[in-house]
């Protein structure tokens, strides 16, 4: 049983523990060449990192963001020891983000993974994970699809999120070689993504001209995390194969 106090602060924690106790650890996912059981040492890495930073930042004594390494001790452990560990994970995320909130302005600035984000970030930044990885394991259910459509999921993936990861991205444009897409969903801003060689940029903006890519909310989220959705149908494209296959390598990246 999920204590209160998590399923308050990590409302998305009960759906996606339902989907991974339906599902045998080696099962696939759609997160590609990872299983259930990736998915799960994954998830507990990224309680313990965020809850890790944000303690020590209230102890006075930052850290630095650890890189996936961090996940190894977990694949040594037995399932039910997993398990275990990820739910120790989650009410200690939930603990220190409590504890945060009480202590610091919202606005305080934390680093994290060389950049500063605000306390707010880290209980947002596993609810985003949760859903996200849900997603790998169920596809486009009602529950994946609705979670995604959340306009905070659109925002956290582009103003909290979107630059590191577009980082990742563009490494593998050529010198001279630039990226740029208009991903649009009807009644929203557009995320406009751009990139070269030297750097990139990513951002909400207002409509304007001609979309690279059209879906709706859910399946715009998918794409900037570098996944598509099962159904093609929910997106489409004019601006031509080309055009298209730039700007979703570009995301690819993510």
């Amino acid at each position: 049983m999920i204590p209160s106090r998590v399923d308050a602060m990590l409302p998305e924690l009960a759906p996606f523990v339902h989907a991974v106790q339906g599902r045998r650890p080696d099962d696939g996912t759609w997160c590609e060449a990872w299983s259930v059981r990736d998915v799960l040492v994954h998830q507990t890495g990224n309680a313990e990192e965020l809850a890790r930073v944000l303690q020590a930042f209230l102890d006075g004594a930052p850290v630095r963001t650890r890189g996936f390494d961090r996940e190894e001790p977990y694949r040594r452990l037995s399932d039910t020891e997993l398990w275990a560990a990820f739910l120790s994970r989650c009410e200690k995320l939930t603990e220190v983000a409590e504890a945060a909130a009480r202590d610091l302005p919202p606005e305080t600035a934390v680093e994290w993974t060389g950049r500063t984000v605000q306390v707010p970030f880290f209980a947002e930044h596993m609810r985003e994970e949760l859903i996200l990885h849900r997603w790998d394991l169920t596809g486009d259910d009602g529950t994946a699809v609705g979670a995604l459509t959340e306009p905070w999921m659109t925002e956290h993936s582009v103003v909290s999120v979107g630059r590191p990861l577009l980082e990742r991205g563009r490494t593998g444009l050529e010198p001279g070689e630039r990226v740029e897409g208009r991903l649009r969903t009807p009644g929203m801003d557009d995320v406009v993504v751009s990139a070269d060689a030297d750097g990139g940029s990513i951002r909400l903006a207002d409509p304007e001209g001609p979309a690279t890519i059209e879906s709706d909310a859910a399946v715009r989220v998918l794409l900037l995390w570098g996944r598509r959705p099962a159904d093609p149908s929910r997106w489409h494209s004019s601006a031509g194969p080309d055009a298209l296959r730039r700007v979703r390598a570009l995301l690819s990246g993510y």
